[in-house]
């Protein structure tokens, strides 16, 4: 039983997220994972389902990794199963404990918690809330953030766990090896079963009353903003897939210029400001005149300003890039820039490059470095002060909350998906998955999301977390469309990451605490057996 719920339960998990996206399933899927850990009599029996587990979910939800090389695929699916393992060993330790299901879910939001964070800034794709964007959870992301969508997801899922142990038979419960002492489900427990069935539900399902913003608001400026995304696509796909770049330059170009004749032919509103997305120019536009010129061309056409992504040399460290978003004026040409603070390590650069460089010769494609930049992403792009972020740096809680905080009034997202989308069935996944997750950035900070990309997803997300626009993937397109920009502050904003330490380290206590108990107990039962044997010595004599 322990297999078949590990592996349904890691399946069903990844099909919780896009290109599935059935969230429901996403509660289900951590009951069983959860059981498959909880009634192993081992701590490292748990471990190894876990690990099982985790595998099921992460090679699944990352295939589109494979792209790279399938060493990639598995080396990374692996590398993300090992945390579901260690979280198996958790919480079989904390499953000796009272109210277990809600030292579970604190365990689950503490794995990600370190996840996110660690090794070379961590990888946070897979998190419980991700999966999220259509459920009614994902009103919960306005109050406790990210986290606190993980925590109802992992806390209704564990809640179902505990709900199927009940409804266990004994002689079943025996055979789990599982250390109740209940037996058959008492009268006293029949209707906490269908209480906590309820509660499972709702915990779950209770973001949905939480009010969601959609309209702007004018206190730091006008409450709206006219804005155009434009997808110019890319000649290629997978890794030579921004190979040609002067052709990806003009393909931005041109669709820019397509816009801007149909703005004059009265088909679509005059934007106020253009969004192109990540790596729209890879050639410096700051050192190549002809680049420069095209996009001041562009600019100078649609008459407003463009925020260009583009790759330039690092004035600071000779040798190093920067992956920027770039505020390119109408005649004035650049102004404001922003510099990625989260460079993708084997992606934009190589730990260790001296020395894996020689054995595996595709990091030869990633020739330079990315440097990462210190300060939150803020921009002003005509009317709209913009929070901008780059590509995965959506995934990042902290980098997403510092530029709201600074002032972002709407979030940006420059992406370049283009290596990982391909024609046929999940050939979008990463950046539908992508989407999800700013789906729940809208929510979590209470703004509009406008996300540029190269060949897909690019789309236009309100406060409340609907997609109200989308380009078709794979072709070239724009959008525009009027977007409320906010100024107010969410509860998940102000608490920032205080809900996951504090969740961390109620977990560090409870894991504690159960191995202290659990020592104890087991000594006293050897006392308990020596004591019983000095009584019968005499009769013995």
């Amino acid at each position: 039983m322990r297999p078949l719920a590990a592996i349904v339960g890691g399946v069903s998990l990844a099909a919780s997220f896009p290109p599935v996206g059935a969230s429901w399933l996403a509660p289900i899927a951590v009951a069983l994972l959860t059981l498959s850990t909880v009634t192993t009599p081992r701590v490292r029996g748990a471990c190894g389902w876990g690990m099982v587990g985790g595998l099921a979910f992460f090679l699944v939800l990352l295939a589109w990794i494979d792209v790279l090389g399938l060493d990639a695929w598995l080396l990374l699916a692996t590398y993300c199963a090992l945390w579901l393992a260690a979280l198996g060993a958790v919480n079989r330790v904390l499953r000796r404990l009272p109210a277990w299901p809600v030292w579970v879910a604190a365990a689950w939001v503490a794995q990600e918690a370190l996840r996110d964070r660690v090794p070379y800034g961590g990888f946070p794709w897979g998190r419980l809330a991700f999966s999220q964007a259509q459920s009614p959870a994902l009103g919960l992301a306005s109050v406790l953030g990210a986290a606190g969508v993980s925590f109802a997801v992992a806390l209704s899922g564990a809640m179902l766990c505990w709900v199927a142990l009940r409804l266990v038979p004994a002689g079943t419960r025996s055979a789990l090896d599982f250390a109740d002492n209940s037996g058959s489900t008492p009268p006293t427990w029949r209707g906490s079963v269908g209480i906590v069935a309820v509660l499972a539900v709702g915990v779950w399902a209770v973001g949905a009353i939480i009010p969601r913003p959609t309209t702007g608001e004018d206190a730091a400026g006008p409450g709206t903003a006219t804005v155009a995304l434009v997808q110019g696509s890319v000649p290629g796909y997978g890794l030579d897939a921004m190979s040609q770049r002067r052709a990806v330059l003009n393909n931005h170009v041109n669709e820019t210029k397509v816009l801007a004749a149909d703005v004059r032919a009265g088909k679509v509103p005059a934007p106020q400001l253009v969004i192109w997305p990540e790596n729209s120019t890879d050639i410096d536009p700051l050192a190549d005149q002809l680049a420069g010129a095209a996009i001041t061309d562009a600019a100078n056409d649609i008459g407003v300003p463009i925020l260009v992504g583009a790759v330039v040399n690092n004035p600071t460290v000779p040798g190093t890039l920067w992956n920027v978003g770039i505020v390119w004026n109408p005649k004035a040409g650049p102004s404001q820039y922003y510099v990625k603070r989260h460079p993708v390590p084997f992606g934009e650069y190589l730990p260790g490059r001296s020395l894996l460089s020689r054995f595996i010769s595709r990091f030869d494609r990633v020739p330079y470095d990315f440097a990462g930049g210190n300060e939150p992403g803020v921009l002003q792009v005509g009317p709209a002060k913009l929070a901008d972020v780059i590509c995965f740096e959506i995934a990042y809680d902290e980098v997403v909350r510092d530029a709201v905080l600074a002032g972002g009034r709407a979030i940006s997202v420059q992406t370049n998906n283009a290596t990982y989308t391909h024609a046929g069935f999940g050939g979008a996944a990463q950046s539908e998955q992508q989407a999800a997750m700013s789906q729940i950035r809208a929510v979590e900070h209470g703004r509009a999301v406008l996300i540029a990309a190269t060949s897909g997803v690019t789309a236009i997300i309100n406060p409340a977390g609907e997609v109200v626009a989308q380009a078709p993937v794979l072709e070239p397109g724009y959008l525009v469309d009027e977007v409320p920009l906010r100024d107010s502050i969410t509860i998940a904003d102000r608490v920032g990451a205080w809900p996951e330490w504090l969740l961390f380290l109620a977990v560090l206590f409870g894991v504690t605490l159960s191995v202290v108990q659990h020592r104890k107990s087991s000594r006293l039962e050897g006392e308990q057996t020596d004591d019983s044997d000095d009584d019968s010595l005499p009769t013995e004599r």
